[in-house]
C-alpha cells in the first residue's frame, strides 16, 4: 500500500510541477523607467490586452513625472528614492507607499525587458541622449537577469493644438517633432546597440491619419485616457509578446469596436514599420 501510495503521490508532484512550468513559461516580466509617457503606454490596457492573448505579464514601472534621463541618472548616481514605483500583478496595480530608487526598482524580479525613454519635450533632440550609454550598463549592471533585453519607447508627437512649452523646441510643428523623434531614437539605439524601439509615436500618428483625426491625446499631450492610451497598449503589446494586436478581443469601456479596430491597426502598422507614418485612410469614413 505504502508503494502505491507513493507511486500516486509522485504523479501528482510531477503533474503540478509541469502545470506550474505550463503557467510560469508564458509570465512576461516588463520593468519601464519612465514618467507620465510611460504610465499612459503601460499601466492601463497592456495587462488585459495580454491576457486575452494567452500571455500573463508583470509590469513595473519607476515613475516620475517629467523625467529626463539626466534625471534618471542623478538619480541612479545618488541612489536617490525619488520614484513611485507601480506594479501590476495579476491585473492588480499597486502603488509603492514610500518613495524608492530604482536599484529597488530594478532588484525587485528578474525582468525579461526593461525600457528607457527620454521626457517628451527632449525626445527629439540629439544632445540630451548623452546619459543613456550610462543608463545602459547601470541597467546591465544591477539587473538580476542576465538575458534582460533594454528597449526604448519612441514617444508620440504633440497634438497640434497644444500648449506645452517643449513643442517650441520643434517650431511648434506636429510633424517637425514627430520626425526628430524618430530620427534621434532610432539614431540613439543604434549607437547604443538597442535593438528593438517601442514605437507607441508612430503608432498614434498612425492613427492621427485615420476618420479620429489628431484626437489622441487629452490635454494636448499626454494620451486620452481610452483610445490614446489603448493605442499606445496595443503596441507595447505586439513589442514585448510578438502577438498582433489586431483582433484582440479586449477592448476599455468608451472605445467602441470600430475605433478598436483602428488602434489596433495603428498599432500593428507601427511596429511592422516603426519609422515611417502609414496611411490609414481606409479608416476614414465613420462606418466601414
Amino acid at each position: 500500500m505504502k508503494q502505491i501510495s507513493s507511486k500516486f503521490f509522485l504523479i501528482a508532484l510531477f503533474i503540478a510541477c509541469g502545470c506550474l512550468c505550463i503557467q510560469g513559461k508564458d509570465v512576461i516580466r516588463i520593468l519601464a523607467i519612465g514618467n507620465s509617457f510611460s504610465e499612459d503606454a503601460a499601466e492601463q490596457y497592456l495587462y488585459e490586452l495580454a491576457q486575452a492573448n494567452g500571455d500573463s505579464l508583470i509590469i513595473g514601472h519607476a515613475y516620475i513625472g517629467g523625467c529626463s534621463l539626466e534625471l534618471h541618472w542623478n538619480n541612479i548616481s545618488n541612489n536617490e528614492a525619488a520614484y513611485s514605483y507601480r506594479k501590476i500583478v495579476g491585473g492588480t496595480k499597486t502603488i509603492s507607499a514610500d518613495k524608492v530608487s530604482v536599484k529597488h526598482c530594478i532588484e525587485d524580479e528578474p525582468w525579461d525587458y526593461i525600457s528607457l525613454q527620454q521626457a517628451s519635450p527632449l525626445s527629439g533632440l540629439d544632445s540630451s541622449y548623452w546619459p543613456l550609454p550610462k543608463l545602459i550598463a547601470y541597467v546591465k549592471k544591477t539587473a538580476g537577469n542576465p538575458n534582460v533585453e533594454i528597449l526604448f519607447h519612441q514617444t508620440w508627437a504633440y497634438s497640434q493644438q497644444n500648449t506645452h512649452t517643449g513643442f517650441k523646441n520643434y517650431n511648434d510643428d506636429q510633424m517637425t517633432m514627430y520626425r526628430a523623434i524618430i530620427k534621434t531614437v532610432k539614431k540613439e539605439a543604434e549607437k547604443n546597440h538597442i535593438k528593438r524601439i517601442i514605437p507607441s509615436g508612430t503608432a498614434i500618428q498612425n492613427g492621427r491619419t485615420s476618420r479620429l483625426g489628431d484626437n489622441f491625446c487629452r490635454d494636448g499631450y499626454h494620451l486620452s485616457l481610452t483610445l490614446g492610451r489603448y493605442t499606445a497598449a496595443c503596441t507595447w503589446l505586439e513589442t514585448f509578446t510578438g502577438k498582433s494586436a489586431v483582433g484582440n478581443t479586449f477592448a476599455p469601456e468608451g472605445v467602441s469596436p470600430q475605433d478598436a479596430q483602428i488602434a489596433q491597426a495603428a498599432a500593428h502598422y507601427a511596429v511592422v514599420r516603426p519609422d515611417t507614418v502609414t496611411s490609414m485612410s481606409a479608416y476614414k469614413a465613420a462606418a466601414y
